[in-house]
């Protein structure tokens, strides 16, 4: 084949490509649209879902927003100090997003849970997740579940590659009732395993109570 047709072929796909990623990038960049009753499209179905890890939305997800979905709002509104108009602007996804996750980042909590305490108890489970969501709801953390988990060096078991390994049914049970605000460390930020930990700034934090192989801190 004629060696400036094959050249001339790839910078057309490669035109080709540049020209339709832009336009993707974006769409995937840009915040959730303003929601209310009779909307419906792909940010419906994320907004139902986290509202159904909350525990206020308990019907199918679609990619309706009906009187369920305004009902269900509206209660996470009143409950969370934003105006309960039932409409899902930017002040609301902001709030939601600091305490809810989609199923993507569901997935990543319960990975992060699986890896780095698979051999606690149940307890000791949930709190590695509430760990990771009081980071979220925290102004000194990234803003995304997986900010937070993949921070640079937050986590020993992103560091050594457990991270990838697949959770188990019980690992989402926990990263459920974490997100759902069972929070059994007090509203620590850190935890360490005393029996490892050389870490002095890690030793100075005040703690907030010991759930099996981990202490757990401010």
């Amino acid at each position: 084949m004629n060696t400036k047709f094959i050249q001339h072929s790839m910078a057309l796909i490669i035109i080709f490509m540049l020209a339709f990623s832009v336009p993707l990038e974006a769409a995937h960049a840009a915040p959730p649209a303003t929601l209310k009753v009779g909307s419906s499209g792909p940010d419906v179905p994320d907004l139902q879902y986290r509202l159904k890890t909350l525990g206020y939305f308990n019907k199918d997800v679609t990619a309706y927003f009906g009187t369920t979905t305004l009902e269900s709002l509206k209660r996470f509104q009143k409950d969370y100090g934003v105006a309960s108009d039932g409409v899902a602007g930017a002040q609301t996804w902001k709030t939601l997003k600091s305490v809810s996750v989609n199923q993507g980042e569901l997935d990543l909590l319960a990975r992060i849970i699986y890896a780095e305490a698979r051999g606690e108890s149940y307890k000791g489970q949930v709190a590695v997740g509430a760990v990771v969501m009081n980071r979220l709801a925290s102004s000194s953390f990234p803003d995304t579940v997986r900010g937070v988990i993949e921070q640079p060096r937050a986590f020993t078991a992103v560091d050594d590659g457990q991270y990838n390994l697949t959770p188990n049914k019980l690992a989402y049970q926990a990263a459920k009732e974490a997100v759902k605000g069972y929070d059994p460390t007090g509203g620590a930020l850190y935890y360490f395993n005393p029996e490892t930990a050389t870490s002095e700034w890690i030793w100075s934090r005040k703690q907030t109570g010991k759930i099996g192989r981990h202490i757990f801190a401010v």
